[in-house]
């Protein structure tokens, strides 16, 4: 998996136990929550729309 690098690791220690698990989750597995921030991050930043985001981040 390709990562932009905007989340650090630090950072990313924080935010990951705030996320939902997909322990008793029944259904097909979330994406990678780590992944979804970085492709969110990367919208607001560039302004772009949801359909133009790199193919790293997968399907829009």
């Amino acid at each position: 998996m390709l990562r932009t690098g905007v989340i650090s690791d630090e950072l990313w220690e924080l935010i990951e136990p705030e996320l939902p698990s997909h322990v008793g989750r029944r259904g097909r597995r979330w994406r990678d929550h780590r992944l979804v921030l970085e492709a969110i991050a990367w919208r607001f930043r560039t302004g772009s729309p949801w359909r133009d985001l790199p193919e790293e981040f997968g399907s829009w």
